[in-house]
């Protein structure tokens, strides 16, 4: 009891006629604030509201002469009370959204101090800060987030903020901290002056190095993304005549491809660039759009073709029917004629051959339907039936589109996919800066 009884009288000699308005040392050297730090967990990263929470035991060193005492007592550790009877620093987070005491049985915070005057506060907060991501190359991006600790109102000339154990050793990570989506790959400690308006303010920033893990994006995204892909392919298999069938299999894929691409990106902020996960998004989109695109293209040859070969086939009527006629009454027609003959082979390939022939006028060539057409316009007619002669034939064949895209579409895919994996697996595994604390 004496000797609670004599603490009890220390600290209200230490406190008698303390001014807590005025910082110690007023109008002498600045107040050398020392600070700690250890991150007990890192709650939540953020992409669409670009911050980050951190929860954390956070330490301010400073001396006050003021409070000095006999060294016969070692240290006090007294209630977080005297907080309110003492000076203590402005500290504030420059880059916090919003910050919070732990009050849960009571205030989370300590103090100590020491006979020369040296304080310790410790308290634990929970701190949600500014993080501006770039998500170009997401879901394989690291994300470098800082927090900025400074003195509200006290300028260099009053407080001089620094790493009370030095940059590598200030601020410590627990080693069971785990994320859903990020890796801790590492941790940079700085101290710098920031210039405003009101004066020149010591400044200290934290840097966290989070590495983020794609196994969430490849379950969710990029395998059934692929795998749509592959089943839009199936429609090549298809009969070209199975028009319900291929109509339905490539809008479903289109329509589910949109889904996802639209689901995928409303967990995401809206941002004006194009991110990794778009380029891969959008590519399998285009090939399943593309396999759409091809049957309608195979319908359209199907269709041409068919009604190539009607036309062709009525013709052919017609010309019968015409040869019919002109079989009966163009023998008297050409009998007329002295010495005209007419030589007709395969339909196509024709040619007239006129000679003066001096033989009887019984002893001639029977006529066929090309009689009365004039020379010049038969073989222009020839001409044009031979250099469509591999068109028609393709157009008579649509079912090679198929046999193409059979081929063509995997052989993209997997080259894109290739190409793909590559360039942007290597980006991820990109190893943690120099000049960070690895963890």
């Amino acid at each position: 009891f004496g000797e609670s009884a004599n603490v009890s009288r220390l600290i209200d000699s230490l406190i008698y006629g303390y001014d807590k308005r005025l910082r110690p040392n007023y109008k002498a050297a600045p107040v050398e604030v020392g600070i700690t730090m250890f991150i007990s967990s890192v709650s939540s990263i953020s992409e669409v509201d670009m911050d980050f929470t951190l929860d954390f035991y956070f330490r301010q060193n400073w001396q006050d002469p003021r409070l000095q005492f006999p060294d016969n007592e070692s240290e006090l550790c007294i209630s977080n009370e005297m907080l309110e009877k003492i000076w203590w620093p402005d500290t504030f987070f420059a880059n916090a959204k919003n910050a919070k005491f732990h009050i849960a049985t009571t205030k989370n915070a300590f103090l100590r101090i020491k006979p020369t005057g040296h304080v310790l506060q410790s308290i634990r907060l929970t701190v949600t800060a500014v993080c501006d991501m770039d998500l170009t190359y997401f879901p394989f991006d690291t994300q470098i987030c800082s927090l900025e600790i400074e003195s509200y109102g006290y300028s260099d000339k009053d407080i001089v903020y620094s790493w009370h154990e030095g940059p590598k050793d200030s601020v410590g990570i627990d080693s069971d901290v785990r994320m859903p989506q990020f890796h801790v790959k590492g941790h940079r400690a700085e101290a710098m002056v920031e210039r405003l308006s009101t004066g020149n303010y010591s400044r200290l920033g934290c840097q966290f190095h989070f590495s983020r893990s794609i196994g969430y994006y490849v379950i969710q995204i990029y395998v059934p993304s692929t795998l749509i892909v592959v089943l839009s392919w199936v429609s090549f298999w298809l009969s070209r005549d199975a028009v319900p069938a291929r109509v339905a299999l490539g809008i479903t894929t289109v329509l589910t491809m949109t889904t996802l691409i639209s689901s995928t990106n409303a967990s995401l902020p809206k941002i004006s660039y194009m991110k990794s996960i778009d380029v891969f998004l959008v590519t399998c989109f285009i090939m399943v759009f593309g396999s759409l695109i091809e049957y309608a293209v195979v319908s359209f040859i199907s269709n041409k073709a068919k009604n190539t070969q009607k036309r062709r086939n009525s013709d052919a009527a017609i010309s019968l029917a015409n040869d019919n006629k002109i079989g009966v009454s163009g023998s008297s027609t050409i009998a007329s004629r002295k010495g005209f003959t007419l030589d007709l082979a395969d339909g196509v390939d024709s040619e007239f051959h006129s000679t003066f022939n001096r033989k009887p006028k019984n002893d001639f060539k029977m006529p066929c339907s090309v009689v009365g057409q004039s020379e010049p316009m038969l073989r222009m007619k020839t001409t044009s039936v031979k250099k469509n002669n591999k068109v028609s034939r393709f157009l008579a064949h649509p079912s090679s589109i198929d046999k193409i895209s059979r081929v063509l579409f995997p052989v993209a895919f997997i080259a894109f996919n290739l190409g793909y994996w590559l360039i942007y697996f290597n980006i991820s595994r990109m190893p943690v800066p120099t000049n960070f604390v690895e963890i």
